[in-house]
């Protein structure tokens, strides 16, 4: 018997959202959401390169009639400055889902400037962006973020907190 997590409540989500392509960079903190997509065969699971090519992958959907999203960490915000363009001034619907790092017990300090400028730097590109901080909020915050994104063609960005998601631990 498995106990079901908010992961998964996020999962059911973007799938009644209609969501059927899932980009992502590979991390723990996402871990969930990738292993439930590679085992859906209604959905594609795309492991990218680089975040900004989530974007493209995420506009190419559209484009085909599909609705995507892309499973990035914080760090992997400042990739995609210049992609964050494409879904604004193209009138595009874009979800994305970050896991934040150099929040709550990070141990890394070099996580630390991009989870400070996470938040602002999506914002100055045009993202509304929305933060779960406790599991009971995240799978409304999903699917409003998702109802958002996807009914009014806006860049849309839920921010898992550190302390949501759990700190990362140096093992030596």
């Amino acid at each position: 018997m498995t106990t079901e997590t908010w992961q998964d409540g996020v999962y059911a989500a973007l799938k009644r959202a209609g969501v059927r392509q899932l980009g992502y960079v590979p991390d723990a903190g996402h871990i969930r959401l990738i292993e439930r997509a590679h085992a859906d065969p209604d959905m594609h699971a795309v492991v990218l390169t680089t975040e900004e090519e989530g974007i493209a992958l995420a506009a190419g959907a559209h484009l085909g009639g599909q609705r995507a999203v892309l499973l990035m960490q914080s760090s992997g915000v400042g990739n995609c400055i210049n992609m964050l363009s494409l879904p604004l001034n193209c009138r595009m619907p874009f979800l994305t889902l970050v896991t934040m790092r150099g929040e709550w017990g990070e141990f890394n300090p070099w996580q630390v400037p991009m989870g400070s400028a996470t938040a602002p730097v999506l914002t100055a590109a045009g993202v509304h962006v929305r933060r779960a901080d406790h599991a009971s909020e995240v799978v409304d915050m999903v699917a409003a973020s998702a109802a958002l994104a996807f009914d009014s063609a806006v860049p849309v960005a839920v921010l898992f907190s550190q302390r949501l998601i759990g700190a990362k631990v140096f093992v030596k």
